[in-house]
């Protein structure tokens, strides 16, 4: 083949994410970390995902429309930093041919190496032996066959099996690869995706699906996550939202009396009105009662009632304030955990993306969040270090001022939010709680899911495991035993205040044992106990 056409593109980009698809599961499994929110083969599935479906929409003859087609697919989808650097790499791919009709070898070998050039640039600290290395070295291969080499098979062969050399090179370049003995899991869903493209241009059927007996462990994992959010948690069934257009000839309204009818009747209330209309949402088990209080003010000019318990997965964000008048600032943050997120709304975020661990919200989240809030200058805070890249991407694509405060963790981003200035500029206050959240140390307490070895710490499977500043401490048969040691890494004589937001999985009582045992460390140090309501993880706790 010496000319390869947009239609013919769109093909491989379909294969490559049914590959990557089909292979998903394995790539989770391949996280170094046997945390349960080993999620690089979901993150990178769901945004080829989004890609493959743009691709197929708005599939042309013209290889540049096409290759820009998956590059804005692949942007608004980005999760996690796996995926973010899948769709920073078709960026620059998509970049460099969006001119032409059709390209030959040595332009396909070029927008592969554009590619990477774009990827590396967004990477503030790239890192060798990880899907960078897999790309950069694939592409110098396709670069250097590309002298020589006109057929465009032939080439995304070399290219490929270049692509396999590097990713079974990994551990030697990240030792906690070798350690634990894995190849890079972000490399790996990247060589599925070259493959399918190798696959649909000779023709052939896919390669295998790999099988690996870590498949069912890890998805077993993402399933509790779902549980987290099934139908038995529901208490108020119905999402209710309705908005009422005043009547001179109805009741004069009374915010506060509106809001107190409302609030008999469910939770998650949110009441916005000005002069004309009243905007509502509420969970409820009677719709019904909620549009009959309304009607005693107007008429009903919009309603929309969703079943969370048949749609539950459509649940997410549901809770968030919709702002009709622009905001001066917003804090735009994440969390997984219904106490936490309403923690971090009391203590000043304005709206809160349900996610973290296993459910990474993408690019194209944020931007709506952040959108949907409706303010002129925006901090958005992450909370988890594989959501920092889906953030600074989604500021790329705001038209306002906006800037990503680098919080990993959830007591950094409580610091943060609680050093915000609304008197300061965005890059004033991006300092200032920069500077907050860097004295705040993180604990935390999950459980393992499955045999490894991690710096010379066993782990078993279903063993609970101590994290002091995101490294694994201790692997314990007990929640007790992991609590406490996370707390004697973290306590000394210089802590001032222990937070301890307990999740799912522990009891209140649980909770105040940590507590007590906390203050025998340093009976100096005040010790506040939050319900999180998180899963996965029992216990966080923050030391400042």
């Amino acid at each position: 083949m010496q000319f390869l056409d947009g239609i013919k593109f769109a093909e491989m980009v379909q294969m490559g994410a049914h590959h990557l698809y089909q292979n998903a599961n394995y790539v989770d499994s391949l996280n170094v970390f046997p945390v349960p929110d080993g999620d690089t083969g979901t993150n990178m599935n769901l945004s080829m995902t989004s890609g493959a479906k743009e691709t197929e929409a708005q599939a042309s003859s013209h290889i540049g429309k096409t290759a820009q087609a998956l590059s804005k697919g692949l942007l608004m989808g980005a999760r996690g930093n796996s995926g973010v650097i899948l769709s920073q790499l078709f960026r620059g791919f998509g970049k460099a041919i969006e001119q032409a009709e059709q390209i030959d070898a040595k332009q396909f070998a070029q927008a592969f190496q554009a590619g990477v050039d774009t990827a590396y640039k967004a990477v503030m600290k790239p890192v060798e032996g990880t899907i960078l290395t897999v790309a950069r070295v694939a592409a110098e291969k396709g670069m250097q066959l590309a002298e020589t080499e006109t057929d465009i098979v032939a080439l995304m062969e070399g290219f490929t099996k270049e692509a396999k050399i590097a990713l079974d090179s990994t551990p030697d370049l990240l030792p906690v690869l070798k350690e634990v003995g894995v190849v890079d899991s972000g490399g790996q869903g990247l060589l599925f995706v070259y493959e399918g493209f190798l696959a649909s241009l000779k023709g052939e059927a896919l390669p295998a699906k790999n099988d690996a007996s870590l498949n069912d462990l890890i998805n077993a994992e993402h399933h509790r996550v779902q549980d987290f959010m099934s139908t038995e948690d529901i208490e108020f069934g119905y999402c209710t939202e309705i908005m009422v257009r005043f009547e001179d000839d109805k009741e004069p309204f009374n915010e506060d009396d509106f809001r107190n009818a409302l609030a008999e009747l469910g939770d998650s209330l949110l009441v916005i009105s000005d002069d004309e209309v009243a905007k509502v949402h509420v969970h409820t088990e009677t719709p019904g009662n909620v549009m009959t209080i309304g009607q005693k003010y107007g008429s009903l000019i919009k309603i929309k009632v969703d079943n969370m318990r048949e749609q539950h997965s459509a649940i997410v964000n549901e809770e968030q304030p919709v702002a009709k008048e622009t905001h001066p600032y917003a804090i735009v943050t994440i969390a997984m955990g219904e106490g936490v997120a309403n923690l971090l709304r009391s203590i000043g975020a304005s709206y809160v993306i349900e996610g973290g661990q296993t459910m990474n919200p993408s690019t194209e989240d944020i931007v709506k969040a952040v959108k949907e809030i409706n303010a002129e200058r925006v901090l958005i805070l992450p909370n988890n270090k594989n959501i920092v890249m889906a953030a600074e991407q989604a500021v790329e694509l705001l038209d306002i001022e906006a800037a990503v405060v680098t919080t990993k963790t959830i007591p950094q981003g409580m610091a943060a939010i609680l050093a915000f200035n609304p008197d300061a500029s965005v890059t004033e206050n991006k300092e200032t709680m920069t500077e907050a959240f860097a004295d705040v140390k993180t604990g935390q307490v999950t459980f393992a899911v499955r045999d490894t070895s991690i710096d010379g710490v066993e782990i078993h499977k279903d063993d609970f495991m101590a994290l002091a500043e995101g490294k694994i401490v201790a692997s314990t048969k007990t929640m007790a035993e992991a609590a406490q040691t996370v707390a004697t890494q973290l306590v000394d004589e210089d802590a001032e205040i222990v937070t301890i937001i307990f999740g799912e999985d522990a009891t209140e009582q649980q909770a105040a044992d940590l507590a007590t045992f906390i203050e025998s460390l340093n009976e100096d140090v005040e010790v506040e106990l939050f319900n999180g309501k998180q899963a996965l993880y029992p216990f966080i706790i923050s030391v400042e």
